[in-house]
């Protein structure tokens, strides 16, 4: 008998090789991808393995790899959101006004922060709204709602720059920890926060299950409209986070130039960290190497000396082939 249980225990596969079985070509491309563009990047140019040029690089794909996270959870769902860039001009700067209001101190810069999270959240609500009670398609809500945080923040800032009083709002976003910027801390911090939500919990199991098919989801006792709802609430959270950071980087932000193409930026790296736009699937690991991708590729074209009006052409290549490569192991 003992020797019966020995042998059944023996043959039985450990945790590790569930794993290594578990991993796949196409789920492991992402990072693939990522240490090949380093080599290809470090042989390009000399500069880019510099410490300060990785450290700007990592500083600027926080600002949009927050908002991919958020994203992330709302691509997973089956929806989309072409908003956050405007969300993030209007948030900034609402934020920005709170803190000139409640004048110096490091009690009104928590405050004006709590708030960015609170508005981004509430923005997202809106367009979850839309979505759900008011039966609109992601796309053409986001799409309304784009063009009226934008001009919401043109209003309320007579189309001007907005610059703060608060001089210690600053040190939030130009502050370091441990040789890395507090954003991309922040980045790294949301980002293990956003993979236990997705793995490890009821919700992110519900969410995938209404990606992959939100009749069978409902079938299932899942409440299709609340988890949706909420994945818009998640990435409006965000955008949040990301307006801070971003406008206490230089203490001020322009309404007119605060997140353009910021959405553009965020698919973009959910899509070639590989979460299918179709829904069901993704990882919030596979969305932080795809942020970091961009931001090496847009380090390299400046390096490279090419010119800014063609990165965004090669941003849309990308992620023409990160939506081909997909269609082909789909099929």
């Amino acid at each position: 008998m003992t020797n019966k249980i020995v042998s059944e225990t023996a043959i039985q596969p450990s945790a590790l090789s569930r794993w290594i079985k578990s991993i796949s070509l196409t789920s492991m491309a992402p990072l693939i991808a990522l240490i090949v563009l380093l080599i290809l990047s470090a042989m390009v140019s000399d500069h880019f393995l510099i410490p300060r040029n990785l450290t700007n690089v990592l500083r600027q794909v926080s600002y949009t790899g927050i908002i991919a996270l958020g994203m992330t959870f709302l691509i997973i769902a089956g929806g989309i959101d072409l908003s956050v860039g405007s969300m993030l001009a209007l948030v900034g700067v609402l934020v920005i006004m709170i803190l000139n209001h409640l004048g110096d101190g490091w009690m009104a810069v928590m405050i004006a922060i709590s708030a960015a999270m609170a508005l981004g959240a509430f923005f997202g609500a809106i367009n979850g709204w839309l979505t759900t009670k008011g039966k609109i398609t992601a796309f053409v809500a986001t799409l309304a709602t784009m063009s009226i945080f934008r001009s919401f923040t043109l209003y309320i800032s007579d189309a001007g720059e907005m610059v703060s009083r608060n001089n210690l709002y600053s040190d939030v976003g130009t502050g370091y920890f441990l040789g890395l910027p507090v954003p991309v801390w922040v980045f790294l911090i949301l980002a293990i926060i956003g993979h236990i939500l997705l793995r490890h919990t009821a919700y992110g199991r519900h969410l995938c299950a209404v990606g992959s098919n939100p009749k069978v989801a409902s079938y299932s006792a899942i409440n299709v409209s609340k988890v949706y709802f909420l994945s818009f609430i998640i990435l409006g959270f965000t955008v949040g986070i990301s307006a801070v950071m971003l406008s206490s980087r230089l203490n001020s932000i322009s309404p007119g130039d605060a997140g353009l193409f910021y959405e553009l930026d965020a698919i973009a790296a959910v899509v070639i960290g590989g979460t299918a736009l179709s829904g069901g699937k993704g990882t919030i690991w596979g969305t932080v190497i795809g942020a970091i991708i961009l931001g090496i590729i847009n380090n390299m074209l400046n390096l490279s000396g090419v010119s800014p009006y063609l990165q965004g052409a090669v941003k849309g290549f990308v992620i023409l082939i990160a939506v081909l490569m997909q269609y082909k192991r789909a099929q």
